[in-house]
């Protein structure tokens, strides 16, 4: 009996510095989503801005750019995943892979080749213990992403989306320096859209090539609704040269976009893992210490029984001896 009240006392000061661990990351994560929400707000107005400028200029110009150019039979695509660095977030990155693996097996029964391009320690280690090759990865950011991280993810797409095509080298688009990057004819991206504290869910947007059309409303960044006039603008020197500086700072901000988004979401889907398991224990605590004080009335109980079975005898012995 003494050994199992020292195990189950045991468990409970465990149990209570786990406890103290998650009640600390819930808090944590609390704070920082504060800030994460504000920055992805903050976003939005540039990135509105920016859609309504490559709006202007896709409608009121004919140019045909690389980034804009369907391929007539696509036959290699790539997909960037956005997924966190850190663990103790529930289901988030779970749910995020399971979503990345539907679209790469759909990509596939379209007849098109994969390359994976991934964000954070936990797609990382989610691909490479399944032997499956990366062309490009990051990590190091995903609960506090900046623009210089989203400019380096899309300039590793441009890269692999220009590659091979001959334009784009009398342009200003400036592709990262790996030139050697396999040619790919689409890119999709793969991140957790915040909706509320309650609700993040995966989503997959197609990136490239880019569909910019007039009056066509996304709720991601709150791009032109229905109705919105755009303004009226002149290319100098031409249209061609604006959308060789316009596209890849567009490109930019809807991965920035969608790292503020993803960033979001994990500290909120944080939290409440974080809240839920100190809410369980907590009920685990209750449950050791209960199970404790029975089995310390069960020892207190049965030690009477045995003074009083031995007062018992002891006074049987002495009255029969008289």
């Amino acid at each position: 009996m003494a050994a199992s009240l020292r195990e189950l006392r045991g468990k409970i000061k465990s149990t209570q510095a786990t406890k103290k661990i998650t009640r600390a990351m819930e808090l944590i994560a609390a704070s920082r989503i504060i800030k994460a929400q504000q920055q992805a707000q903050a976003a939005l107005p540039y990135a509105r801005e920016l859609t309504r400028a490559v709006s202007a200029v896709a409608t009121f110009s004919n140019v045909d750019h690389p980034l804009t150019t369907e391929h007539p039979d696509p036959k290699r695509a790539a997909v960037v995943i956005i997924t966190s660095d850190r663990g103790l977030a529930g289901s988030y990155s779970s749910a995020l892979l399971k979503e990345s693996e539907r679209l790469v097996e759909k990509l596939h029964s379209e007849g098109k080749e994969v390359d994976l391009y991934v964000s954070g320690r936990k797609g990382i280690a989610y691909f490479t213990f399944r032997q499956r090759d990366l062309a490009d990865s990051w990590s190091g950011y995903s609960d506090s992403p900046t623009y210089e991280a989203a400019r380096e993810i899309a300039e590793a797409i441009l890269a692999a989306f220009l590659a091979g095509d001959e334009s784009h080298e009398e342009s200003d688009v400036e592709p990262a320096e790996d030139n050697e990057r396999t040619p790919v004819d689409e890119v999709h991206v793969v991140f957790t859209r915040f909706r509320s504290m309650l609700v993040q869910e995966p989503d997959v947007i197609r990136l490239l090539p880019l569909e910019v059309v007039e009056g066509v409303a996304d709720d991601d960044d709150q791009l032109p609704q229905d109705g919105d006039i755009l303004p009226l603008y002149e290319f100098e020197p031409s249209a061609a040269e604006v959308l060789d500086a316009l596209l890849p700072r567009y490109v930019t901000s809807r991965i920035f976009a969608a790292l503020l988004q993803a960033a979001a979401s994990e500290l909120a889907a944080r939290q409440r893992a974080m809240k839920s398991a100190t809410d369980n224990a907590e009920d685990l605590i209750q449950k050791y210490t209960r199970i404790a004080n029975q089995a310390r009335q069960a020892g207190i109980t049965q030690e009477i029984s045995e003074i009083v079975g031995g007062a018992n005898a002891l006074a049987d012995a002495n009255a029969g001896s008289e």
